[in-house]
């Protein structure tokens, strides 16, 4: 089996993106292929309302000020990477139907397919600023990548899958994540958009 990283993370959270960016980095610097295990984590369980809507009454601790200082440590980090990045924030996007399909994907294809989506994902929201909560959008972006645009909508009506990422992201808090990205490897962690050497120290240290 190849070596594998874990990753929590959530495709709304902008850091997840670059720590994806300081990842692929690290990894085009090894002899030795590092997979992916990728742990879906949900930002935003306390604020979605039944229709998928984000409620922003909801007091979770972030004001304005938590979201400017977010959006200039994205601006920091981007310029770093060098990552082309049309948003710096996604407050309107709900990532329950895009983790749906990814969880989905990643139980039924090759290792291979699910990292096509899973980047094509990223890059959908990140890059060109498109809506992954929405259906057509989902369809497209797995056809993109080859796959069956009716695999998306069984995803979103499988409502045993929606049961066992809940557990999921409860099993992920059980663990002592709190926030996103966090990389573990071998009972080591490190937290945020960490830079490559970081993770390599990860590694390769642990």
């Amino acid at each position: 089996m190849p070596d594998r990283i874990t990753v929590y993370s959530d495709y709304v959270c902008p850091f997840c993106y670059l720590g994806r960016e300081s990842l692929s980095r690290y990894q085009a610097t090894r002899e030795e292929p590092l997979e992916i295990d990728w742990h879906p984590f949900d930002l935003r369980s306390n604020k979605r309302r039944p229709d998928g809507s984000i409620d922003h009454s909801v007091d979770d601790g972030k004001d304005e000020a938590y979201f400017e200082q977010a959006k200039e440590n994205v601006r920091r980090l981007q310029e770093r990477y060098g990552v082309e990045m049309t948003l710096e924030v996604a407050m309107e996007v709900d990532s329950l139907p895009a983790q749906l399909v990814s969880y989905h994907v990643k139980q039924q294809e090759p290792y291979e397919t699910w990292l096509a989506l899973d980047e094509a994902l990223l890059a959908a929201l990140w890059r060109d600023g498109r809506d992954i909560g929405d259906t057509d959008v989902l369809v497209e972006v797995a056809t993109v990548v080859g796959l069956d645009g009716d695999l998306v909508h069984e995803a979103l009506d499988d409502d045993t899958l929606r049961a066992e990422l809940t557990e999921q992201f409860d099993a992920a808090q059980a663990t002592g994540i709190t926030g996103v990205p966090t990389f573990t490897y071998e009972g080591y962690a490190a937290r945020g958009a960490v830079p490559p050497e970081q993770l390599e120290r990860l590694v390769e240290g642990a």
